[in-house]
């Protein structure tokens, strides 16, 4: 995680217009037709932008960092669990907007997701990141009152 702290720490420049799904998705786009394979090591945007691979944790830093240059804001990078067969972990972004939250994975999706629209097993955060701040995940079944 040390590498990309400074991708994390990007800073979100005074707001112009607000980003538009269309060129979030151009850019979602972009990112998953990079050939996908697996690295240990997180890759920073410069090195998946030169390298011929990469993975879901480099595209999703390069979509963070994309979106944080534009202006984005209420923006999380996201390690999780994809779908409830999955035997590793994933990483995607999440973006809040006045009008929805959208989960933006550009290893497995080509467009930019509603997460009203998703399967409550599919895309299972375990730990989340806002710049600097990195969060763990509540399990939904403890934030349950006990009877």
């Amino acid at each position: 995680m040390a590498r990309i702290q400074p991708v994390l720490n990007t800073p979100v420049p005074p707001r112009q217009t607000e980003l538009s799904l269309l060129l979030i998705n151009h850019w979602i786009g972009e990112l998953r037709a990079i050939p996908y394979r697996f690295s240990m090591e997180w890759k920073t945007p410069s090195e998946l932008a030169h390298g011929p691979t990469g993975d879901c944790k480099g595209k999703a830093v390069a979509l963070y960092q994309r979106m944080r240059e534009n202006g984005a804001r209420d923006l999380r990078l996201v390690i999780g669990r994809r779908a409830p067969t999955s035997r590793s972990t994933h990483a995607w972004v999440e973006w809040t907007t006045a009008s929805a939250t959208y989960v933006l994975d550009p290893t497995i999706k080509w467009a930019a997701q509603r997460a009203n629209e998703i399967a409550d097993n599919s895309y299972v955060p375990y730990y989340v990141y806002i710049g600097s701040r990195r969060y763990r995940a509540a399990a939904p079944t403890s934030l349950y009152a006990r009877l």
